[in-house]
């Protein structure tokens, strides 16, 4: 028996084109993203690059205006600064509640974290880095931890492009996440709270 798959719409397929290029950096924080240029660059008609722009402007990547074209959201120091005085108090019930276990998708979003080529798009690093970490918070098993972490996703996901100037050498992220998940997998509940709490504490390469 096959089943077959469904085709990605011209609407997905650029969206997805599109938060990669956010997602890399390669669009900055703040860029005008005309629907007439990009279905010119794209080859699209203009209401496949107005849906696939509205998914992004959804998920947070973007803000649109009335009568502007939409553009790349701009997540300042002082936002990631409050983006993570948010996060470590959910991120410390998570460490408390998971200390002494495995969690087998966090693992296996470090696996591919680690099996990335030096030269994937930095996108694929921030897919990964949320994956793990989204990973975590669901194991813990609170449908209200998950959607209040969940509600940050767009803002972090914004800042972590911002931690390409931060990793250079990429192995050195990879190093840092796995150092995390054994201190969690192994710990006792205040030894994971300190290793997630200093997993937290870092700069945004401002």
């Amino acid at each position: 028996m096959t089943v077959p798959l469904r085709p990605v719409s011209a609407v997905n397929a650029l969206a997805d084109a599109l938060r990669g290029r956010v997602l890399s950096g390669e669009i900055a924080p703040g860029t005008p993203l005309p629907e007439q240029e990009l279905s010119a660059l794209y080859g699209v008609a203009r209401p496949t690059v107005r849906e696939a722009l509205a998914v992004l402007v959804h998920e947070g990547l973007l803000r649109r205006e009335r009568h502007r074209s939409a553009q790349v959201v701009e997540v300042t120091v002082a936002d990631l600064d409050d983006l993570m005085f948010v996060r470590r108090p959910l991120e410390d019930l998570m460490a408390s509640a998971l200390a002494g276990r495995r969690v087998e998708e966090a693992d296996a979003a470090l696996g591919r974290m680690a099996a990335l080529p030096a030269e994937a798009p930095w996108s694929e690093m921030v897919a990964e880095h949320m994956a793990l970490h989204q990973a975590l918070v669901v194991a813990v098993g609170s449908p209200r931890l998950e959607r209040l972490y969940g509600s940050l996703a767009a803002e972090t996901r914004l800042g972590l492009v911002r931690l390409r100037a931060v990793y250079p050498d990429r192995e050195v992220l990879v190093a840092e996440h796995r150092d995390l998940l054994d201190a969690i997998g192994k710990g006792s509940p205040e030894e994971a709270r300190r290793a997630v709490a200093a997993h937290l504490d870092h700069g945004w390469g401002e």
